[in-house]
């Protein structure tokens, strides 16, 4: 039986990716260890996990994380409020899938897509 998935993406520097995932979007850091190169943060249910990749041009990662939510309303909602950039193409829409949807990118362009079935 599968229980979870815990998406592992790319970071050049722990220090902006910690700050933006925990200030700007809610994330807490997981563990009780802080491992060198490597950043475990969680959010209700669900964790991320980056590795460090200091050479990694932004422009040219495809890194992607689709998270499912109940409540997307008001995850937009304070995305808004802590002034997290929304996806130029990624405003919250009801999709023709039946999913409710928008989108970001991380400071090292791994794009998060937040949805809902509606």
């Amino acid at each position: 039986m599968l229980t979870g998935i815990c998406p592992k993406l790319p970071m050049r520097h722990k220090g902006i990716t910690r700050e933006f995932y925990i200030n700007k979007l809610g994330f807490k850091e997981f563990g009780s260890v802080d491992y060198d190169g490597y950043l475990m943060v969680e959010k209700n249910n669900i964790q991320i996990h980056f590795f460090e990749f200091k050479d990694l041009d932004p422009k040219d990662n495809y890194g992607q994380v689709y998270i499912r939510t109940n409540d997307i309303d008001n995850i937009y909602q304070s995305m808004l409020d802590n002034k997290v950039s929304i996806h130029p193409n990624g405003t919250l829409q009801t999709k023709p899938w039946g999913q409710k949807e928008f989108a970001l990118l991380d400071p090292d362009n791994n794009l998060l897509t937040f949805g809902q079935t509606i």
